[in-house]
């Protein structure tokens, strides 16, 4: 770096102590891999050697009102004849600029802007630039766009300790009076702070406060779609000032492979600061449901790996986070395997990046199980489902989704008795959308679809305590265990997000009932009575207008109630 000061001094011949200066910043940010170390010369002047790609300079003092041409050669290059490019600039005095050196040499052996820009090997020069930041309360920053393959992009920002359920206010972002504050510009601590930046543009200054985000890329307008996440750890800038600048290809290989996308921050110093990227992922739990006594535990491998032994019939994981945008191998196996070689079943799954899921280990292995009624594969899979929560929307009350997951059993629906129809006509594979009822207890009544007088069988949800949370309710084993191997009888349960299995009781009617009898005959010869119940004396000289309190006596069977004179059994 020496050699820069020196250099400029050289060319221009001045006493920098008395000539009018600017100060400059250079960024390297071409992602050509021919451009990934240059010499960089001032009016002939060798400046910079080997200068690599994602460095920067410190800020320097540049003569100001003087035209400095800007030589751009391969590493190692002999003299200011082996430029390849070359710009003529003149700073003014006074001013603070970065020069962003950016593009490609040969724009037709790499991909196209999205939008059209040109991506030819140049300079993104701004002024305005500071040195420090105005507050030390804050790290104030530009931002440039310097991805030759990326469209239009938004940058968001999600206070790290707010993406884990901390209470942040709208104080933990700020925007700076220089910008008028985007739109959408606060939802759940996550913020719009750049908006439809486009490649070779540099965004005005913004401002954070010196602690951890996550800023994810989306592209303009489209705050659905994150592109990439990146940690950016700010703490302990408070009072500072970057540059942070997009960098490399979103597609390396239509790009001569070049360096994948990043994001990293020129301090003023020159040190150059990686945003570590958040890999991809999502949240996933599963569900073992499979009723199939040969599979009453499985081992389960994912990509090879041993993720669950001895995972049991009826059982389930707790939400964990795992990689998402990559196939993920999972692999059932007997609960005795030695490794994924002894895997019977393999499913490939891709999901979703932030998206959270459940999967339901179901169906049989192996024969002499019922066909499904409604001609459904019962063949041993995985049924998935996205959108899943982890927790409800109101405290008062219960999310949840319904799987039919009993092979032997026909479309149903679920009627919740006093409330009404939760489940309409759901074959066996079939999730619901989410319901949401009180925290109270439930009575569901199982019926074929479209037959709601006929109750296949009647569960007790209690669903008190559960306010304010969520779960996955799934029908399970067979309507008819003789005829599928003596697997499990069929029952409702319900996967809480912790893990935790919930069995709904089979509902039983009551065995007895409550009586009260009342003599009112006012004959005088039945003044006094005695009542016998099966032959058996239920009540001794029982007189008129006297009553019994409420009594248990059994239901459901036929009783005789016989009269007789008091006394009558002396």
């Amino acid at each position: 770096m020496k050699k820069f000061f020196l250099t400029l001094l050289l060319l221009t011949g001045l006493n920098l102590a008395s000539a009018q200066t600017a100060r400059l910043q250079v960024i390297h940010n071409a992602a050509d891999p021919a451009a990934y170390q240059v010499d960089v010369y001032l009016n002939g002047s060798l400046a910079l050697d080997n200068f690599e790609f994602r460095n920067a300079t410190p800020f320097i003092d540049v003569p100001a009102n003087v035209l400095i041409n800007i030589g751009i050669a391969p590493p190692n290059s002999v003299s200011a004849d082996d430029t390849i490019k070359n710009f003529q600039v003149t700073f003014r005095p006074n001013k603070r600029y970065i020069a962003v050196a950016n593009g490609v040499l040969d724009p037709s052996q790499f991909a196209a802007n999205p939008d059209n820009k040109s991506i030819e090997f140049t300079i993104f020069s701004k002024d305005g630039i500071r040195e420090q930041g105005t507050s030390n309360q804050q790290v104030d920053f530009v931002t440039v766009h310097g991805a030759t393959d990326a469209p239009t992009v938004d940058v968001w920002a999600k206070n790290v300790s707010n993406s884990q359920n901390l209470n942040v206010t709208n104080a933990s972002l700020s925007i700076s009076d220089e910008e008028i504050e985007p739109e959408g510009s606060n939802f759940w601590g996550r913020r719009k702070v750049i908006n439809n930046l486009t490649y070779s543009e540099i965004y005005g200054y913004r401002k954070l406060r010196p602690t951890q985000y996550i800023l994810e890329v989306t592209p303009g307008n489209d705050g659905n779609i994150v592109v990439a996440s990146f940690n950016a750890n700010l703490t302990g800038l408070g009072g500072g000032a970057a540059v942070v600048f997009a960098s490399g290809f979103l597609d390396p290989t239509a790009n001569q492979n070049g360096a994948a996308f990043g994001l990293f921050a020129a301090l003023p110093n020159g040190t150059v600061v990686e945003f570590p990227a958040v890999l991809p992922t999502a949240r996933l739990q599963v569900i073992h449901n499979a009723g199939d006594p040969l599979a009453n535990e499985v081992d389960v491998y994912v990509n090879g790996d041993l993720l669950l032994d001895n995972f049991a019939f009826r059982t389930a994981t707790p939400f964990v986070t795992v990689p998402a945008g990559v196939t993920l191998n999972i692999g059932v196996a007997p609960s005795t395997s030695t490794s994924v070689n002894d895997t019977i079943k393999n499913i490939p799954v891709v999901l979703e990046n932030g998206k959270t899921y459940v999967a339901v280990a179901n169906g049989v292995v192996g024969s002499g199980f019922l066909s499904n009624p409604d001609g459904r594969s019962i063949a041993f899979t995985l049924f998935a489902k996205d959108g899943i929560q982890e927790s409800g929307m109101y405290n008062s009350k219960v999310d949840f989704v319904v799987l039919h997951g009993s092979t032997d059993a026909p479309a149903v629906d679920v009627i919740a008795r006093n409330v009404g129809k939760l489940v309409d006509d759901a074959a066996y594979g079939d999730f619901t959308d989410y319901l949401r009822v009180p925290a109270s207890s439930y009575l569901l009544d199982i019926t074929p679809a479209n037959d709601n007088n006929t109750i296949v069988a009647t569960f007790e949800a209690n669903l008190t305590g559960l306010g304010g949370g969520a779960a996955v309710i799934f029908a399970s084993g067979f309507l008819d265990p003789t005829a599928n191997q003596n697997g499990a009888a069929f029952g409702l349960f319900a996967a809480l997000p912790n893990g935790t299995v919930v069995e709904f009781p089979a509902y039983i009617a009551p065995t007895t009932a409550r009586l009260q009898i009342i003599h009112n005959a006012a004959d005088p010869i039945a003044n006094e009575v005695d009542i016998y119940v099966n032959g058996d004396l239920l009540l001794d000289n029982f007189a008129f207008r006297t009553a019994t309190p409420y009594v248990d006596v059994p239901a459901g069977v036929l009783l005789n109630i016989g009269v007789a004179p008091g006394q009558a059994h002396l």
